[in-house]
């Protein structure tokens, strides 16, 4: 799916209690915790964590800053793991978090780097049975570009 960046971004509404930060190594263990649990409700799979961190951070799209990481009083909440490329690797919300808008917030937020970052789309890939997935990024402006094969 897609994202034209030349149209104007909704306003980033943040869920009372969250505080945003970039991905720092020390992170990793929750982070790749979370990935885990929210990639299996999407239909996918994140390799084991000394895999997952160092293909992560050895990536050479790899950039802390374009890790986004909400927390809020009992950890991480959700996490939006972006590349150089304009593209959205990653994007998982702790249910604890669901449903109050933070999926939103952080791939407006995503959004919103890559614009002032003056790039003409962002990018990411969504299973096509993850409908909640595809009904977020539609509702912030995304749209169907290509549908590829899975592998089975």
């Amino acid at each position: 799916m897609r994202r034209n960046l030349a149209e104007a971004l909704p306003d980033i509404i943040w869920p009372q209690g969250i505080v945003l930060s970039d991905y720092r190594p020390e992170l990793a263990h929750a982070v790749h915790q979370l990935m885990q649990r929210g990639y299996q409700e999407g239909g996918a799979r994140v390799s084991a964590l000394d895999v997952w961190q160092q293909r992560f951070e050895t990536d050479p799209e790899y950039d802390p800053t374009l890790c986004f990481i909400a927390l809020d009083a009992e950890g991480i909440a959700g996490v939006c793991q972006c590349w150089t490329s304009a593209f959205i690797k990653s994007l998982v919300v702790h249910p604890r978090a669901q449903g109050q808008g933070l999926g939103r917030a952080l791939l407006l937020h995503a959004f919103s780097v890559f614009q002032q970052r003056r790039e003409g789309f962002v990018d990411l890939k969504v299973l096509e049975g993850n409908l909640r997935a595809q009904r977020l990024y539609e509702s912030a402006g995304m749209y169907v570009v290509r549908r590829e094969a899975v592998p089975v």
